[in-house]
């Protein structure tokens, strides 16, 4: 089974994604696309990189939102019809699996496609798309994945975006005991097998996106994009350190008292406002030549 996300989770970090994700790499994307375009969101969880990217697209355009959660996928729905009315744009539904958000510069059309993406690209509407995308999905998938996912966009010469791949770059501050143990763990975690037929690429994601689609002839660019949580946003906080915690205790059993110590110091800091975290990722952008 492939790794799941709980949906809180997802919302509490969609601000840090947003403000993390290179804005330059997006326009640039968005400027290659025809007039009315189409775009292919991978593991799309909540929809929070299609409430993003879509205003850098900022005219009439399609969506079509790929996961294998239900449950995601019709927040995805309700999230993004509730953006749309925080702004004072409308929500219709042509359909059931189909919501319309009716911008000034045009209308963005959504719709959703439950699928298993260990399968990828089986099961992908590729030929109905000009660009595929995806946010912290490729950090989780096998280099196999990745090729073939590359060979498939190539064959097509589909764009390919993929935003906050981790670095493997993260810093607690301040410091404090069992900061490289817990990195340690983290670190090892980041490898392990998340159900995409192979180790997960981790920290190698960027370079391995790379590598696929130049050896494809594309143009590759990239950007950093981590994330900065200040020591006001205790709630992010306290849930990096809690999930880094769990996964070094996956990888370090024997130093369990250590990591158990090290996790409690660090969530009393994050609710009493006493922790910044900074988690390092990078934005890849493949272009067709």
């Amino acid at each position: 089974m492939a790794e799941s996300f709980d949906g809180d989770w997802l919302a509490l970090r969609e601000p840090f994604d947003a403000a993390a994700r290179d804005p330059g790499l997006a326009a640039l994307l968005a400027s290659r696309l025809p007039a009315r375009p189409t775009l292919l969101d991978l593991g799309a969880g909540t929809g929070s990189l299609t409430r993003w990217l879509g205003h850098f697209v900022g005219r009439p355009q399609a969506w079509i939102l790929t996961d294998a959660d239900p449950a995601l996928m019709a927040r995805a729905f309700d999230e993004t019809e509730q953006a749309a009315l925080a702004i004072g744009w409308r929500a219709t539904w042509p359909g059931k699996r189909t919501l319309l958000v009716h911008s000034p510069r045009g209308a963005w059309r959504i719709e959703g496609v439950l699928t298993d993406l260990r399968e990828a690209p089986q099961g992908l509407p590729l030929a109905k798309v000009d660009a595929v995308v995806c946010s912290a999905l490729c950090d989780l998938v096998s280099e196999g994945w990745v090729e073939r996912i590359a060979a498939a966009c190539a064959a097509r010469r589909l764009p390919f975006y993929a935003a906050l791949n981790v670095t493997g770059r993260e810093r607690f501050a301040p410091p404090w005991p069992g900061d490289a143990l817990v990195a340690r763990g983290f670190g090892r975690d980041q490898r392990r097998d998340k159900g995409f037929s192979g180790k997960a690429l981790g920290a190698e994601a960027p370079e391995a996106i790379g590598q696929a689609f130049a050896a494809r002839g594309y143009q590759v660019l990239s950007a950093p994009s981590p994330w900065r949580i200040p020591r006001q946003a205790g709630a992010m906080a306290a849930e990096l350190a809690l999930g880094h915690a769990g996964a070094a205790l996956r990888h370090e059993k024997r130093e369990a008292r250590r990591i158990d110590a090290w996790r409690e110091a660090r969530v009393a800091q994050a609710e009493a406002g006493r922790l910044s975290v900074t988690v390092g990722h990078r934005d890849v952008l493949c272009l067709p030549a």
